[in-house]
């Protein structure tokens, strides 16, 4: 199974992004993306931003995986 994690982009260098979610950040690819600017959500998958998010998206993704946390 693969997963995609739900982060803010809160810094663009070229074709490389920092992205953040929870305290954790990471340097991620982001040619993928066609306009990947500032403040976007994004998945993330493998060291890159595959797919952009709304806001929306971004936080229930974010409660569903709280939520697997809990039932272990």
């Amino acid at each position: 199974m693969c997963l995609a994690v739900p982060m803010k982009i809160i810094e663009i260098k070229g074709d490389m992004a920092v992205v953040e979610s929870a305290g954790l950040r990471r340097d991620v690819g982001v040619m993928l993306l066609d306009k990947a600017k500032l403040g976007d959500w994004v998945l993330i998958h493998a060291g890159f931003a595959i797919s952009k998010l709304t806001p929306r998206q971004a936080r229930q993704t974010l409660a569903i995986f709280a939520e697997m946390q809990g039932l272990g």
